[in-house]
């Protein structure tokens, strides 16, 4: 009788490394967001519009150079990357008090950091998500993305509330800083990682570069099994990033929340995240990757319903507490999302064209931000936040029927593959 292969223990050596520099990371991306917002609408006086631009200019770089970065990733070590970039980011968020300190802050220069952090962080995003199958295994990768998922939730809940005291003590452009620093630890740990990657096999650099980003589109849209998963998450962003535009300016203006309370509010939204994280694996035992998703969408449909409740009747920390409750709910939703369109994505490419396809797949997603952000902060000017609000329920509701109507899984797909 055969013996059957014992199974691969987890978490696998090098992950809890790898885990430390994302947490770090993570923490700072919560505190950043918040102080960033806070920057355009309080101290550079700024409007909903404004808030989508700095919002586009952040995801500009996946728009205009997503696919080549996907295709040159692909042909390098993803490690050193991953630890350049980290570098680079640092350095340019510690420019943004600098360039307060010397009074020459402007919203076109913050815009110009912005894109050139989005660049670093493009990069970034391309060699570590296509580092992470190199490291844990195929049957353990969902596993690892909730771990993950789990650790930018605690981030999300803590952070925008420290952000928010930091403003306040500090003022926001020295809020930055503290990403600057998460920067140098996950810098710092991902060097330090004793993982061998393989030697790049010889392919021609230029002449085939245009066929190598080819692949890239054709490995999300084609016939892989991606094509569902990536239209219904494609429209899942543009409610995501009108959310996004929209909410800095409710709570500070409509709702009249100081920066600490809108800070204690989305925090909300990370302990949703960690509660959907630690459910995701159970929850996709019960109801399959596509099952799962299509509750997150839900969930966050109904917590932008909430978040429109919010200074109905209330002001002050009892509509902080109905704005967060709607943000808990939405954090809960991607909190149980994340690590099943992860990992499903990752199991179904090979490794030689990880950084293509996942870079493909966020290089659509974010031209979406990049599109919608600065006409849903301009419609949210002329026609009120609640509006705008209610529209992203709705497009988060048809991101749901898109899934709910076409088949997710592969032919031969198994949930336990």
């Amino acid at each position: 009788m055969a013996q059957v292969p014992a199974a691969t223990p987890f978490p696998p050596p090098g992950f809890g490394r790898l885990w430390t520099g994302r947490a770090a990371s993570g923490f700072g991306d919560h505190v950043t967001l918040l102080a960033l917002q806070t920057l355009v609408v309080l101290t550079l006086e700024g409007t909903a519009q404004q808030v989508g631009w700095m919002s586009s200019a952040r995801w500009l770089p996946y728009l205009v150079l997503g696919l080549l970065v996907g295709a040159l990733v692909d042909r390098r070590r993803r490690k050193p990357l991953m630890v350049t970039t980290d570098l680079v980011r640092a350095l340019l968020l510690t420019a943004i008090p600098a360039a307060w300190v010397m009074d020459a802050l402007t919203l076109p220069l913050l815009l110009a950091l912005v894109a050139s952090f989005g660049t670093a962080s493009l990069i970034n995003d391309a060699a570590s998500l296509s580092f992470l199958p190199r490291l844990v295994p195929g049957e353990h990768l969902q596993r690892a993305h909730a771990r993950i998922d789990g650790a930018d939730a605690v981030a999300q809940t803590s952070g925008p509330a420290l952000a928010g005291l930091l403003i306040k003590l500090l003022g926001a452009p020295f809020a930055v800083l503290a990403n600057a620093g998460a920067y140098l630890v996950a810098a710092l740990t991902v060097a330090t990682l004793s993982t061998e990657e393989p030697t790049h096999s010889t392919r021609a650099p230029a002449p085939h570069l245009r066929r190598e980003i080819g692949e890239g589109v054709k490995g999300v849209y084609g016939r892989s099994g991606l094509a569902t998963l990536a239209v219904s998450t494609h429209v899942w962003f543009v409610a995501n990033a009108t959310l996004g535009v929209v909410i800095a300016p409710f709570a500070l203006l409509d709702l009249r929340l100081s920066p600490f309370q809108f800070g204690v509010a989305t925090g909300l939204a990370g302990t949703g995240a960690l509660l959907g994280a630690a459910l995701a694996t159970t929850i996709g035992r019960a109801t399959g990757t596509g099952g799962a998703i299509i509750v997150s969408h839900a969930a966050s449909s109904c917590g932008v319903l909430v978040m429109v409740l919010a200074g109905v009747g209330t002001s002050g920390w009892a509509a902080a507490g109905v704005l967060g409750a709607g943000l808990a709910c939405h954090g809960w939703g991607m909190g149980l999302s994340n690590s099943h369109e992860m990992s499903f994505r990752q199991r179904l490419t090979p490794d030689s064209m990880q950084a293509r396809v996942n870079t493909t797949m966020r290089s659509f997603n974010r031209a979406v931000v990049v599109v919608v952000a600065p006409l849903a902060g301009l419609a949210a000017d002329r026609v009120g936040m609640r509006p705008a609000l209610f529209f992203a329920a709705a497009v988060f509701a048809l991101a749901l029927g898109i899934l709910a109507a076409l088949p997710l899984r592969p032919p031969g797909w198994s949930d336990r593959d």
